[in-house]
């Protein structure tokens, strides 16, 4: 479960950010994932508690927004949105596609005191 890794690197940018702003809580976490990101936001809401307990965001909510996946189709020349990687094109069936967004992950805000 490389979900718990990614919760450790959230608190290290989040702990990062406590000694630039000078801030000494985190109430919530807001993190973008992508639909093509290999990230499986029930397994970080299960083990995000766990990560934190004894940081400076012990406590700390997690919100996840959870981002689709976009692809530009070489085919017929659409920006199309996709699921999941090697789909093929929703609107001419072709499989040649270039991904564009939707394998991002990143802290986007913090709610901090």
């Amino acid at each position: 479960m490389h979900e718990i890794a990614l919760c450790e690197a959230i608190i290290e940018i989040v702990e990062e950010e406590a000694r630039w702003r000078s801030f000494s809580k985190v109430r919530t976490v807001f993190v973008e994932i992508g639909a093509l990101s290999h990230v499986a936001p029930e397994a970080m809401k299960f083990c995000f508690p766990a990560v934190v307990a004894g940081t400076i965001a012990d406590g700390a909510a997690l919100e996840i927004v959870e981002l689709p996946g976009a692809a530009w189709c070489m085919a017929c020349s659409r920006s199309v949105e996709i699921a999941q990687r090697y789909w093929a094109c929703p609107c001419c069936g072709s499989y040649q596609l270039q991904v564009r967004a939707g394998e991002e992950m990143r802290v986007k805000e913090l709610e901090v005191d």
